[in-house]
């Protein structure tokens, strides 16, 4: 019997590890999708793409063209416009989708969180008074904070941002999480941060900035995640092969 196709949506360390546990499984034949934005992706031990595919009818395309049995979504919480695109796409060429939604982060007694839609409102709680920012959200939503040029700033991503996207008093760090929270407190004392920015991403992987913010009695900004569009969901990369056998026993 021909293995089922499975294309699964990454960018995210669930994807990562659906590949990892996929790569010796000779009952599905999978591809991961990068979309692309990291300049030097860790090589995943499956069949692998980078880029985009042209919005939901494009993706519908490749689904039918590349006879895709099953469809992934593993892509970063904040990703949101890929995310419907996968929903529209699915339906139009009916094949079934899962997502990989992991839990967002919840306060913990002794947080110090100010919740905010989006960028520009987390730029409006910096305040008008100079402040030491920390700021990890990655390097295409950095424009914004050119609007508050009183602060000062420190920002962490995966790759160097672009130069004209950057506040005038900026130091970049390139770093890639796992972070632990020892070393994220060593770096918020060394820096002397105020207050840091970041987005309600969830997972292990660069939760420790906010242990460390904790232990410091440092305040947070936390972006809000947007709404994702109905689908069917689990939390982890172990469920969502618990659902793929379910899915292959179900197959007959």
């Amino acid at each position: 019997m021909k293995r089922p196709r499975l294309l699964i949506l990454g960018g995210t360390s669930e994807a990562s590890e659906l590949a990892r546990r996929l790569a010796d499984d000779n009952r599905f034949d999978p591809c991961l999708s990068l979309a692309g934005r990291t300049k030097a992706p860790a090589t995943p031990p499956i069949a692998f793409r980078v880029g985009g595919f042209g919005g939901p009818e494009g993706l519908a395309d490749y689904l039918r063209a590349e006879a895709i049995d099953l469809i992934v979504d593993a892509t970063h919480p904040f990703a949101e416009r890929m995310k419907h695109n996968a929903v529209a796409a699915a339906a139009q060429a009916d094949v079934p989708l899962l997502a990989i939604r992991r839990p967002e982060w919840q306060p913990q007694p002794g947080d110090q969180w100010t919740v905010v839609p989006d960028m520009q409102a987390a730029v409006s709680a910096l305040g008008e008074n100079t402040l030491r920012v920390f700021v990890t959200i990655g390097q295409k939503e950095l424009a914004p904070f050119r609007a508050a040029p009183q602060h000062s700033y420190v920002i962490r991503s995966v790759d160097p941002p672009a130069p004209d996207s950057l506040p005038p008093d900026t130091q970049v760090i390139t770093a890639r999480g796992p972070f632990d929270e020892a070393a994220e407190r060593d770096l918020l004392e060394r820096l002397a941060i105020d207050v840091i920015v970041t987005k309600n991403s969830g997972g292990d992987a660069t939760h420790a900035k906010l242990a460390a913010a904790r232990g410091l009695g440092l305040p947070v900004i936390l972006v809000a995640r947007p709404a994702h569009p109905a689908a069917e969901a689990v939390e982890t990369a172990r469920e969502a092969v618990a659902w793929l056998e379910a899915w292959l026993a179900r197959r007959g």
